[in-house]
C-alpha cells in the first residue's frame, strides 16, 4: 500500500507550481513589454524557459510520488541555480550603483507587476524548499525510496539458488 502523501509535500508541490506560474507571467511580461520587439534572443529565452517549466512540472509529479531524486533535483536546480538566476540581475544592478528609490519613483505598471511577481516567485521557491525537507516529508521520501516491488523482494540463499537446498 503506497504511503499517503503528507500535506507538506502537497503544499511544496503547490508552491513549486506557483513559482512556475510566476515564471510564466514574468516571461510573458518580457516578451510583450520588453520594448525591443520580438527579437530572436527574446524568443529563444522564452522557449528555453518553457522547456524548463515543463521539466519542473515533470519533477513536481515525481516529487508527489515520493521520489527523492526529484526532490533533490528541485532543491539543487531550482532552489539553488534557479534562485541565483532570479536574484543575480537585481544584485548586479544595485552593485553597479543604481538607486533603488529612484527606480521605484520612476517604475511603471509593467515594472511593478514584474517586481511583485518576482517577489512571489522567490517566496514560493523558498517556501517549497522548506516544506519538502520538513520531518514528515523526510519520512515520506525515506519510505518511498524502498520499492516494494519484485526487485526488492528477499533473495533466496545461495544454496537454494544453486539447487542445493
Amino acid at each position: 500500500m503506497p504511503d499517503i502523501e503528507p500535506r507538506e509535500v502537497r503544499a511544496s508541490a503547490l508552491l513549486w507550481l506557483i513559482a512556475v506560474a510566476a515564471g510564466l507571467f514574468e516571461t510573458g511580461l518580457v516578451v510583450l513589454f520588453d520594448g525591443h520587439g520580438l527579437t530572436g534572443d527574446i524568443l529563444a529565452g522564452a522557449l528555453l524557459r518553457l522547456v524548463v517549466f515543463a521539466f519542473v512540472g515533470f519533477l513536481i509529479a515525481y516529487l508527489r510520488r515520493g521520489r527523492n531524486w526529484a526532490r533533490l533535483c528541485l532543491a539543487v536546480l531550482l532552489g539553488g541555480f534557479g534562485t541565483l538566476s532570479l536574484v543575480i540581475g537585481p544584485i548586479q544592478w544595485l552593485a553597479a550603483g543604481h538607486s533603488l528609490p529612484l527606480a521605484i519613483e520612476h517604475a511603471g505598471l509593467t515594472s511593478w507587476l514584474f517586481a511583485l511577481s518576482r517577489i512571489g516567485h522567490v517566496s514560493a521557491v523558498f517556501g517549497a524548499l522548506v516544506l519538502m525537507f520538513r520531518p514528515a516529508a523526510n519520512a515520506y521520501f525515506r519510505r518511498s525510496t524502498v520499492d516494494p516491488g519484485p526487485a526488492s523482494a528477499p533473495r533466496r540463499p545461495a544454496a537454494v539458488r544453486a539447487g542445493r537446498g
